[in-house]
């Protein structure tokens, strides 16, 4: 909310500067977002009045002006601007005077000058020079009274500053110039200049008839006739000012008044047409396929949860937001309907958001605009028609007050022990009180109670805890003492077994991964295809359609990451985040970190597109596989070796996906993209990714001594046919099973070859059902030097292994 001073000061004028009202209201919640001058500095610049203004002599667009600025001789000023005519007050930059900086950021300096052979004395400024606005379409016209030769910033209050709040939602009552003076008068004792609402002179018994049918959307609906009024009469220069410095411009007379009431009593309103309304008025909830064109020119389709103000033909208003084009008031228009009423906060709230727009009006009733102030309000906004807008012929109409369901606030009790508790300093029962009662509320005291009858201004005050928070308001939070917590705090360490996520993080950075971070709402698409969850964790209020469900599976925002890169060319994309994802178990129970009926584990994802190394000479370009990231897996989990083992995930091949396992756990899955899925998203090369399990990438085996052997090692390679079928993992475990009586200290897979298929009586190629597989053993003992015996048996024992086991047979 923007206001300026000047207008504040006139309903509360403490004796503070500029700076400390703006610490004091801060201070008191009322946020002080920034502090600006209405006008930049500039000097030297007064009041004229042009005398004589003749073609210039020398140039077809410039007049030659005789100025009167107060002193003993006039200027002479060489004008270029349209509107240079004589009889008009304008304001005058005089020699030495210095204008707001340009473009260059330097002053401009007014010094004596010839234009086209004239001499000129000064300069005629526009807005726009000025930069009080951005209107340079002719000079600046002052009133006709305004004192020549009086300094430019002093008459049109050039010094003001503008205040711009940012209040919090229930600070409803603070929206508005003279409800921000009544918290003033409460904070600094300063008197508050309440304004009177005399009710004007009725000359008519009309009255249009109303008809509330919605109770739950509208609780009062006080309304006026006024005839005969002049609509094009023009708005005076003080309201123009004054709502410009809010942030508003300037319309039409009868929108300025609306407005301006608004601001300074935070009562939005409403003016129609009276000629154009059919019959009377029913407020009610819209009726499903109904239209209205509204004041900003869109048309909008209401239904039975929207409030409208509806005539015996059309929907006239969208109920607290903004009317509509048929009933609007023009030039042509002599006959008008004042309305102000209450509506429901709760009736209000999100409807203007439906629509794709705000306004100041939905803004302020939807938190709630004081009910009782209806009709005083109609007597303000009348008697402001009848000063800009009246002829001799006005006549207002009674006011027609309809209270069908005001608010009935209950009164709400503060425990004075309870508020000194919370707030966190000794406070006594007067001190409550008193506090209470500088902003105007109702009480009654008790023993150690202050009972508080919440005025109907006050929406926000409905709990003790509120009646606490304007405490502390009044006390100031500059004031509250800085009591440093008691409680004790123990650190938690992690145990040697455990290392953190962020060493995880540098871990696979390490390995040339970048971090995302995601949303943890997904596309339901995503769950259904992805993931395989076909009932997802729903959101009831999504901030988009497309982010309507809890994501089970990183996978799905790391392929829209990639996908996002690839298509703006990056060349090689190796992604991955460490996020939680949320799934179904009805086995958890709420605690105070989980929620009951869910499981939100931490998951850590990867995904690799492109090179396998970046652009490099040493070896040539080649693609990532499954084995460059099953390897990557296998870095992060090191020293702990996870075994692969075949699987299907929805997400990934399915002859190229593995389950990790770890210690006989299943902790993820690794593989590459599924064609189908591939083909969906249009990628031309499959990418490869991983999911494991946060926990178990987190544990390590802690180190443990070993003594290094003294002895030399023995290294014997074996080769073995086996069935196609046969993988890795497998020829490994046959191999380490064999009883070697501990000599065998490493073993490694070096070679696989596959003989030429072989041909079929037609010639056709029949491949082999076996393969060779090539292990290198590696044998060592601590007591002495191996012997040919100790190694020949040695070997001989992961031979028989490997048959017994595998059915493998030793190459020749």
């Amino acid at each position: 909310m923007q206001f300026p001073e000047s207008w504040l000061r006139e309903f509360c004028n403490p004796s503070l500067t500029t700076e400390q009202l703006a610490e004091t209201l801060t201070m008191a919640g009322l946020e002080v977002e920034e502090l600006s001058t209405v006008a930049p500095p500039f000097s030297q610049i007064v009041v004229g009045e042009i005398k004589e203004a003749v073609q210039h002599p020398n140039a077809d667009r410039l007049r030659v002006c005789k100025v009167d600025v107060g002193q003993a001789d006039w200027l002479d000023i060489v004008c270029g601007a349209p509107n240079a005519r004589a009889g008009i007050r304008v304001p005058v930059a005089l020699v030495g005077a210095e204008l707001p900086p340009g473009e260059d950021g330097k002053p401009f300096l007014i010094k004596v000058g010839k234009l086209r052979g004239v001499e000129s004395q000064g300069m005629l400024c526009s807005a726009r020079e000025l930069k009080l606005s951005e209107d340079h379409g002719g000079l600046l016209e002052l009133a006709l009274d305004a004192p020549l030769g009086q300094n430019i910033r002093q008459h049109l209050n050039l010094d003001d500053t503008l205040f711009t709040l940012k209040l919090t939602p229930n600070l409803a009552h603070c929206l508005s110039v003279y409800g921000v003076a009544r918290e003033v008068a409460a904070l600094t004792g300063a008197p508050l200049m309440a304004p009177g609402f005399p009710a004007v002179k009725t000359g008519s018994a009309d009255q249009l008839p109303v008809k509330i049918s919605a109770p739950d959307l509208c609780g009062r609906f006080s309304g006026r006739i006024v005839r005969n009024v002049n609509t094009r009469a023009t708005t005076p220069q003080w309201m123009v000012d004054r709502l410009a410095r809010c942030g508003q411009r300037s319309v039409t007379a009868l929108v300025d008044i609306s407005n301006y009431v608004m601001f300074e009593l935070g009562r939005p309103s409403h003016i129609f047409d009276l000629d154009k309304i059919h019959g009377g008025l029913d407020v009610r909830w819209g009726k499903p396929g109904e239209q209205i064109k509204l004041l900003n020119g869109s048309t909008v389709s209401v239904d039975e949860k929207v409030g409208v103000i509806a005539d015996q033909q059309q929907v006239e208003s969208l109920a607290g937001i903004m009317g509509g084009d048929a009933t609007a008031v023009s030039d042509d228009t002599q006959h008008v309907y004042l309305e102000a009423a209450f509506w429901w906060p709760k009736a209000i709230a999100g409807r203007s958001r439906r629509f794709n727009f705000a306004t100041d009006a939905g803004h302020r009733f939807e938190r709630g605009v004081d009910p009782s102030q209806t009709v005083e309000h109609i007597e303000r906004i009348t008697q402001l028609i009848l000063d800009i807008c009246g002829t001799d012929a006005t006549v207002c109409g009674p006011v027609d007050d309809l209270k069908v369901n005001v608010p009935a606030a209950p009164a709400v009790t503060l425990r004075v022990a309870r508020a000194s508790k919370v707030i966190g300093m000794p406070l006594t029962q007067a001190q409550c009180a008193d506090a209470l009662a500088r902003l105007g509320l109702p009480l009654t005291e008790g023993d150690g109670v202050i009972t508080v009858m919440p005025p109907p201004y006050r929406f926000d005050l409905q709990i003790e805890e509120d009646l606490i928070e304007e405490v502390a308001r009044m006390v100031g939070y500059n004031n509250l003492p800085q009591t440093p917590p008691l409680a004790p705090i123990t650190a938690k360490i992690r145990t040697e077994a455990e290392r953190s996520p962020f060493a995880v993080r540098r871990a696979i950075a390490a390995l040339g991964y970048q971090e995302t971070i995601n949303f943890s709402f997904v596309e339901e698409r995503w769950e259904h295809e992805l993931a395989g969850n076909p009932n997802p964790i729903r959101l009831i209020n999504p901030i988009a359609s497309q982010m309507s469900v809890m994501r089970s599976s990183l996978l799905g925002s790391l392929l829209q990451v990639l996908k996002f890169n690839l298509d703006r060319k990056a060349q090689r994309v190796r992604v991955f985040e460490l996020g939680r994802v949320f799934l179904r178990d009805a086995s958890v129970k709420s605690t105070d970190t989980t929620v009951e009926g869910f499981h939100q584990p931490m998951r850590l994802s990867g995904m690799v597109c492109g090179s396998a190394d970046a652009l490099q000479w040493g070896r040539k370009e080649q693609g990532a596989d499954f084995f460059d990231v099953k390897g990557d897996v296998e870095a992060l989990l090191a020293p702990r070796q996870p075994v692969f083992e075949p699987a299907e995930y929805p997400a990934m091949h399915p002859g190229r996906c593995a389950r990790v396992m770890l210690n006989g756990v299943a902790i993820g899955f690794v593989g590459e993209l599924h064609p189908r899925w591939r083909q969906a998203y249009d990628l031309a090369q499959a990418p490869v990714m991983f999911e494991l399990d946060l926990d178990a990438v987190l544990q390590r085996d802690v180190p443990a001594f070993k003594a290094v052997t003294k002895h030399q090692a023995v290294e014997r390679d074996i080769a073995v046919m086996v069935d196609e079928k046969i993988g890795h993992a497998a020829l490994m475990g046959a191999v380490w099973a064999a009883p070697t009586a501990g000599l065998l200290r490493d073993a490694t897979l070096f070679d696989i070859y596959r003989p030429k298929p072989a041909k079929d009586p037609d010639g056709a190629p029949v491949p082999s059902q076996e393969k060779s597989m090539a292990v290198r053993l590696t044998l060592n003992s601590e007591e002495a030097t191996l012997t040919e015996d100790q190694i020949d048996g040695a070997v001989q024992a992961v031979v028989n292994s490997l048959v017994n086991t595998l059915g493998a047979r030793q190459r020749a």
